[in-house]
């Protein structure tokens, strides 16, 4: 299996393994989005919390073409960067797209761009 294809499972994986642990409510839902072809994966609720609309990605994770993994949205306390370590993504290809340029090149082990 190519690098690409091995990192699209594991995150999809780590996803599958977030959204059992975040189960749906019976006015909010978690729904995922596990697009293996694009490399896009989102976890978000939607619905109706009394008289308050929901409507909020929780996680988002692009893995892209050349390897990199764009750890776009971690809205959890689960680490997830570390989680995609321990399932055999190298740091040196993890993107955390959440911080800016600048604070992503002190950040020595993970990827800039």
């Amino acid at each position: 299996m190519d690098t690409v294809n091995k990192y699209k499972a594991i995150v999809r994986e780590l996803v599958e393994s977030i959204a059992a642990i975040s189960p749906s409510t019976a006015e909010v839902e978690t729904q995922k989005i596990l697009d293996d072809e694009n490399g896009h994966y989102l976890l978000f609720s939607v619905g109706w919390e009394k008289t308050r609309w929901v409507y909020a990605t929780f996680v988002h994770i692009d893995v892209k073409p050349n390897g990199r993994v764009w750890l776009q949205h971690d809205g959890t306390d689960l680490k997830i960067a570390d989680m995609m370590v321990e399932k055999g993504i190298p740091r040196n290809n993890i993107v955390i797209g959440f911080q800016a340029p600048h604070a992503r090149a002190l950040m020595e082990e993970y990827a800039v761009e």
